[in-house]
């Protein structure tokens, strides 16, 4: 495990490498982010977001998508992952939305986790991106990085998101969940993890760090 001391230096790290950190998932309001993170579900971000650069110039509230409908929506997100299954969802949801709560995404977890298609994660993104509040969602590079990491480790995305939000200091716990998927995305992959240029070598306890550094080298102080 990564040592207490050293996580705060950890995450200025992660920091550094990314400044200024942001969804990639395109959206402007908070029902549009709702909506484009249960779609990106076993999809990628750039996938969802040329389905709804589609959908959104024609329906992007609760009340235009419950109109459409499960047949008026699924041309537009067919080409993603499960979409059957997310129309359906997206419907149903946006239908709550526009009974329930005036069309407005309620800015609380658990109202959020009781919408069909919202889990933990997605919940916790919403609340994230679009309401400001410090959670920690974590996806499947999150959960990857922690673990390889040292960061915190667990065997379920519940249990690394409850302790990382007891690690992570505050000062970085908005951002966390940014910083280290991005991390996991484009540095710590899955399969090729590129320790040569990691900005968090120094404190990784990845078994597989030793030989991928004999391999292509040290990360260079400037990174």
């Amino acid at each position: 495990m990564i040592k207490a001391a050293d996580r705060g230096a950890f995450m200025a790290a992660l920091a550094a490498a990314h400044p200024n950190p942001e969804s990639e998932l395109n959206w402007t309001t908070p029902f549009e982010l709702l909506v484009a993170v249960v779609l990106s579900a076993q999809a990628t971000d750039k996938g969802v977001n040329i389905a709804t650069a589609r959908l959104f110039p024609v329906a992007n509230t609760a009340e235009q998508i419950a109109a459409l409908g499960v047949e008026g929506l699924t041309p537009f997100i067919q080409t993603i992952g499960l979409y059957r299954n997310k129309a359906k969802n997206v419907v149903r949801l946006s239908e709550i939305l526009r009974d329930e709560y005036a069309g407005e995404v309620p800015e609380d977890f658990d109202k959020l986790v009781a919408l069909p298609g919202v889990g933990r994660k997605t919940a916790n993104v919403v609340l994230n991106v679009a309401f400001g509040h410090p959670t920690i969602p974590v996806d499947t590079h999150i959960f990857r990085v922690s673990n390889r990491t040292g960061l915190a480790k667990g065997k379920t995305p519940d249990e690394i998101e409850t302790k990382l939000e007891k690690i992570i200091p505050d000062a970085y716990k908005h951002e966390a969940h940014h910083w280290l998927l991005l991390h996991g995305r484009y540095c710590c992959k899955a399969r090729s993890p590129e320790c040569e240029r990691c900005p968090v070598a120094q404190w990784c306890n990845a078994p597989e760090k030793k030989k991928r550094l004999a391999d292509f080298g040290s990360p260079s102080k400037s990174e």
